[in-house]
């Protein structure tokens, strides 16, 4: 095979990016036949539509036909499309964009990658269809039911400059959360523990056990209005959902969170999803040097929470 088949990029498909599967040495006779042993998720007829769609491509980036004969050692590429997607009715924001970075502010409930049932509705498509930039990757992530700031490499080779501020925590973040209010904690306080994800069908939460801490934010109170409270927090570590988890700890958990501290069922996946009540966390701001350009950045959400209402 050329050179020139290998560095075939294939190009974005209404913003989504083309998914790449190995063809090994085998018995089937057709693509068709392959791809729906291998990729069992899609129904043989939804393969067969693709195919016909030229959604799937060969190594050289030729759209390949229903009947197409299968040729081991060698690549396909595939877009993942799905038929029913919910719409989430908000939008994002890009706060700031030059040749190396992207900061866009999400929204509640809009995942930041596609994931089970959201390609399309996601702010990695939604940001690659509205700048045209296929390169661009998330340097972090936030979750999906967290509204605010996250960061976008635009080039390939300084995505782990970007990715390395996280790592070797020299990245300042500064969330938000309006959660009870306790009239016994004593702050502003630095609270330290270990988390670990749950066993089992748990295994969304994290829980915190005996041990050296793995874990640590500065908590501070900004304003409170009967039961509920206006809190900043100022995570020095990066582990899974460790606000979250940590002021569930506390005992003041997140007004609107559906896993902490009781593990509610998700949604059904035919489900039209509910809005109505957000995770009152918002990552507000982030700072730190940029390593493409060497200025300080500093960035700040344009959202606000309303569960203190």
């Amino acid at each position: 095979m050329g050179r020139g088949r290998l560095s075939f990029e294939p190009p974005l498909l209404d913003g989504v990016g083309a998914s790449t599967v190995a063809c090994p040495p085998g018995a089937w006779a057709t693509v068709l036949d392959f791809m729906t042993e291998r990729l069992p998720r899609v129904s043989r007829d939804d393969w067969s539509q693709r195919l016909a769609r030229g959604e799937v491509l060969d190594a050289a980036g030729v759209a390949l036909a229903p009947d197409a004969p299968y040729r081991p050692n060698t690549r396909l590429h595939y877009y993942r499309l799905l038929a029913h997607e919910p719409e989430i009715p908000f939008a994002e924001e890009i706060v700031f964009q030059d040749e190396w970075l992207l900061v866009a502010d999400k929204p509640h409930f809009l995942p930041v990658t596609p994931k089970g049932r959201y390609v399309q509705q996601t702010l990695l498509t939604r940001l690659k269809k509205r700048t045209g930039i296929a390169t661009l990757t998330p340097v972090h992530r936030i979750d999906r039911e967290t509204a605010g700031l996250v960061l976008f490499c635009i080039r390939p080779e300084t995505r782990d400059a970007y990715q390395r501020l996280f790592r070797e925590r020299t990245v300042e973040k500064v969330y938000e959360a309006i959660a009870p209010v306790r009239q016994d904690l004593a702050l502003p306080m630095t609270y330290r523990s270990r988390l670990r994800e749950r066993d089992g069908d748990a295994f969304m939460q994290m829980e915190t056990v005996d041990g050296e801490p793995n874990a640590e934010t500065e908590i501070r109170l900004i304003e409170s209005a009967g039961e509920y409270a206006r809190y900043e927090l100022r995570p020095r570590t990066g582990q899974k959902h460790q606000l979250r988890a940590q002021l569930s700890a506390l005992g003041i958990p997140i007004r609107g969170d559906r896993i902490y501290p009781v593990l509610q069922p998700p949604e059904p996946e035919e489900a039209v999803p509910d809005f109505r009540e957000p995770l009152q966390l918002l990552a507000r701001e982030i700072g730190f040097t940029d390593p493409c350009t060497g200025l300080a950045r500093r960035f700040s959400s344009r959202r606000r929470l309303d569960g203190l209402a």
